[in-house]
Formats: structure tokens, C-alpha cells, sequence
């Protein structure tokens, strides 16, 4: 099972959905660590409707499919949830540039930083919409989320380090010395 069989019974396992539906489910819930595209999870619903893992429901909208996990889709996802997950190397482009900065110079590199700063700041924003409904949604009593809080506290977390290193870097190439390290972490 590939990593986007795994996602699309997961979202399917909330409710039935068209593929248009996982995927913005998957951006706008999983967004912080997941992302799908259309050429995944169509390709992937189709392979799901094959194996036996999911089906069409009545219900949609004309010429739109929704789409079901069946009793065999949630026994294959709990099997594939409860495996090892497969590490995943980086591809940052960002890092790939920085890593040969001496060809694009210092400012090149900052303003490169300054765009990761930013994205970092905007997924932030984005998070704490998000951590909002979820607080809300334990609120009401939804025993699921409370793991989906467990997931935005990463995002938050992984765009503050982000944001931590950007000053980090902006100060190493103005040839200052690193801001400090409130925590006391990182060792110099």
C-alpha cells in the first residue's frame, strides 16, 4: 500500500467523499504533513475500487462519484496505520540552493530565507485557524479530535523551528552572530 492508498481510506473513514473531496480534505486537514494531488487520489480511488477497499454510494452530485471505505478497505488501513511508516527523505529546494550559496551570493540566499520566513508565518496563520475549529470540535465532545490536535501542535511546532532557523541564517550571512537560542538547545 502506497502512501496515498493509506490517506484515502483514512479520509474515507470519516465519511464517504468524491476524490475531489479527499484531496481538499487532505489539504486543508493534513496539509501540514500530507499532500496530494488529483493525479494521486484518482489514480489511487481506482486502484482502491479494484482491490475491493472502497465503493461508490449514491448521493453525489451528477457525473460526481462519492466514494466509501468497505469492511476489507478499513481492515487494509488499519493494518497499514498500525505498520511502520516508511521513512521519507527531504526535497527541499530551498536547502539545495542554500547548500550552494556561494554561487548565488548572500543576498540571493537571505531573500531565499526571507520566502521560507514568510511561508512559515502564513502556515502559522493557517494552523491556528485550524487548531481553533479542532479545540472547538473537542469541545463539543468529538473523541477523534484530540489526535488531530496532536497533528497541528507538529505543524506549529515545525513552523516556529522554521522560523527560529530563518533568523538564524539571516544572521550568519549579514556576518553577525547567531541570535540566541531561548531554549538552549543548540550547541555552538
Amino acid at each position: 500500500m502506497n502512501r496515498t492508498e493509506l490517506v484515502v481510506p483514512a479520509v474515507l473513514s470519516v465519511r464517504p467523499a468524491t476524490g475531489y473531496a479527499v484531496r481538499d480534505l487532505v489539504h486543508g486537514r493534513l496539509g501540514a504533513f500530507r499532500g496530494e494531488s488529483f493525479g494521486q487520489v484518482h489514480p489511487a480511488i481506482s486502484r482502491l475500487v479494484a482491490d475491493g477497499s472502497v465503493h461508490p454510494v449514491e448521493g453525489g452530485r451528477a457525473g460526481s462519484a462519492r466514494y466509501a471505505l468497505t469492511a476489507a478497505g478499513r481492515e487494509r488501513l488499519l493494518a497499514g496505520l498500525a505498520g511502520p511508516p516508511v521513512p521519507q527523505r527531504p526535497r527541499d529546494g530551498t536547502l539545495l540552493r542554500l547548500f550552494f550559496g556561494d554561487l548565488l551570493g548572500p543576498a540571493a540566499c537571505a531573500d531565499l530565507v526571507r520566502q521560507v520566513r514568510e511561508r512559515a508565518g502564513e502556515r502559522l496563520a493557517v494552523l491556528a485557524a485550524a487548531r481553533a475549529e479542532v479545540e472547538g470540535e473537542i469541545a463539543a465532545g468529538d473523541p477523534r479530535a484530540r489526535y488531530r490536535l496532536t497533528t497541528i501542535s507538529a505543524g506549529e511546532h515545525t513552523a516556529r523551528a522554521a522560523r527560529a532557523w530563518c533568523e538564524e541564517t539571516l544572521a550568519a550571512l549579514a556576518g553577525e552572530p547567531p541570535p540566541p537560542d531561548p531554549l538552549g538547545t543548540i550547541p555552538r
